[in-house]
């Protein structure tokens, strides 16, 4: 019962995560503890779950319009395996409360991330249509230079990833995406739908270490999942269709939101 009251929030999630490649990811484990019941770790092993299984379905309607770039995505992956093992293994070290405090400034930091994101991004006064025709320029993929900076930067910005997926659970999509920006030259629209690609490969990594130590109550993942794939699909068609940075705005405002009231909770539990 308590998973359908939470279903809301994992459509919102989806949405998020199909139109903005990530992002929402990132309200699955406050979502799970406080509108779900779990406790705190157990929160981040079900919000694996749902990561891995809602990229992967997310991944599709980008691959057809052809805004996956499979051989770096694959890459900035396999970057993220040795962090998102040592992000799991700290993990189950970790007190509960603490691990929610650091989440509540995880938060922060993704909001500000994104709203950098929304400043940097084309003009406001962009329509619709002129959203949709830009996106269809991603279908000529970006050429990409290797160098040894190149290299150096996919595999900080990798690990760190993967870290973050390991230790809060977060397919880490804020990240992702400018750093595919900014390290490999990418369009947005080829950051967003690769992005989806290094959240699965993160995420499914990080959670075969949890699986066989913990168990995952399904009575919560399935109508978490459901709404959340359904969110996926409307945030992909909205990803192709629609400027994103009315919904960034709004969804930095719930981070925020959310990030104070985690923060609250958590430090009156240490307290």
């Amino acid at each position: 019962m308590r998973g359908l009251l939470a279903s809301p929030l994992g459509f919102l999630i989806g949405v998020s995560l199909g139109a903005l490649g990530g992002g929402g990811s990132i309200l699955a484990v406050p979502a799970l503890v406080y509108a779900a019941g779990q406790d705190p770790k157990a929160a981040t092993t079900t919000s694996l779950v749902l990561v891995t299984i809602t990229a992967l379905i997310g991944i599709i309607p980008h691959w057809r319009a052809g805004r996956v770039r499979f051989a770096a995505g694959a890459i900035f992956g396999l970057a993220g395996i040795g962090g998102s093992l040592l992000g799991s293994h700290w993990n189950k070290a970790a007190n509960p409360d603490v691990l929610l405090l650091a989440f509540s400034v995880l938060m922060l930091v993704a909001a500000y991330a994104m709203w950098r994101r929304v400043q940097a991004a084309a003009p406001p006064a962009r329509s619709a249509g002129a959203a949709a025709n830009t996106d269809d320029t991603s279908l000529a993929q970006t050429d990409v230079r290797i160098d040894a900076s190149t290299v150096i930067k996919v595999i900080l910005a990798g690990s760190f990833v993967g870290l973050l997926t390991g230790f809060f659970g977060v397919g880490g999509g804020f990240v992702i995406v400018p750093a595919l920006v900014l390290a490999l030259g990418f369009t947005m629209p080829e950051a967003v739908g690769t992005s989806l690609l290094v959240i699965a490969v993160n995420s499914t990594v990080a959670l075969a270490t949890r699986l066989p130590g913990g168990t995952v109550d399904w009575g919560i993942v399935v109508p978490f999942t459901i709404a959340s794939l359904i969110g996926v699909v409307v945030g992909s068609h909205l990803a192709s269709t629609r400027d994103p940075s009315f919904l960034q705005k709004w969804f930095v405002i719930l981070l925020v939101v959310v990030a104070f009231y985690t923060a609250t909770r958590s430090i009156l539990a240490l307290t």
